[in-house]
This record gives structure tokens, sequence and C-alpha cells, in this order.
């Protein structure tokens, strides 16, 4: 419990030799040794008492519990359940810029190489004269970026004649005041 080497203690007992002297001292050194009997049964009382109470509310589940959380691996658990195949993975492994055709090196080592045949006029699609070719179908919307500015040859000058359209309203209101 305390850390006394053996030179601290010969001094301790020197130092109480004088102060309690000779007669005393063996009364002293029985009082002083009961009362460490007293502290260590104190002390495994507290123990016994604290692994009961441990026993008794399963801490040794809670501790096993936190140390699982704290070895937690969040991406290996997220990549097994989002990739349990490893699929993805796989593919992002692979060079993109791979070719996937054999090269010209590969290619001479093969022994046959297929080649495929000219084909013959008749065999190709003949496109139908006959009728109109189809007309691409206009958009629904036409967003305004897209729309070329109206030519503006008279956009400065104002308006002096009637509009082409007059508002039903306005020709009701004339009609009203005459």
């Amino acid at each position: 419990m305390f850390d006394f080497a053996w030179s601290e203690i010969l001094l301790i007992g020197a130092v109480a030799l004088i102060a309690i002297g000779p007669k005393d001292m063996p009364a002293a050194i029985r009082t002083v040794s009961s009362m460490i009997k007293k502290a260590r049964r104190m002390a495994a009382e507290f123990q016994t008492h604290v692994d009961e109470m441990v026993r008794e509310a399963d801490l040794g589940d809670v501790k096993k519990a936190f140390s699982d959380i704290r070895n937690l691996d969040i991406p290996s658990l997220l990549e097994k359940h989002v990739d349990p195949d490893r699929s993805i993975r796989d593919t992002f492994a692979e060079d993109p810029f791979k070719p996937t055709y054999p090269t010209a090196a590969e290619v001479s080592t093969l022994d046959e190489v297929a080649v495929a045949d000219r084909p013959t006029p008749e065999l190709l699609p003949q496109p139908d004269l006959a009728t109109e070719p189809e007309k691409p179908q206009t958009p629904a919307f036409i967003p305004p970026s897209m729309v070329p500015p109206p030519p503006a040859v008279e956009a400065a000058t104002p308006l002096t004649e009637a509009p082409a359209f007059i508002p039903p309203e306005a020709v009701l209101q004339r009609r009203s005041k005459a």
C-alpha cells in the first residue's frame, strides 16, 4: 500500500524509539500493527462489496458493450451492408482506361482472327424514297435563352397607330361613354 524502503522504515523506527522510549515501544508497535490489520480488513470488505455490486448489476455486460462500441469499425460495417458481394469495390478497382479489346500484340499471337465479310448491297437497308422523312417534333417549352431576340428596327420609335387588337373591355367602355 505505502511504498517504504528499508532505509525509511529504519529511520522511522529510530525516531519512534527516541520519541516514545524503549519502555513503551512494544505497546506502540502492537497498537500500530492492530491498526494496520483493521485497515486491511476494511479494505478487503470494501473490495468484496464492490465485487458483489458489479455482479448484481451485470456491469460486466455493460463493460463488454462499451468495449464493443469502442472497437466498432464503421467504414467496414457500412461496406458490409452496402456492398456485401464487393462488386462495387471491384468495379472501382479496375482501370477504366484499359482497353477491353485485344491489343496488336495479343492479336498476332492468336491462331485465328475472325474477319467480317463485306456486306453486299442487297443486304443493306434501302431508304424508301416515296415517303417523306419524319420531321422532328417541336419541344413543349423553349427556354428564353434559346429564342433569338426580335429585330430592333423600330424599337426606339413610339407607336403612332392604333394596335391591331383592341381588348373587348375597351370597346365596351367606349360605347358606354358615347
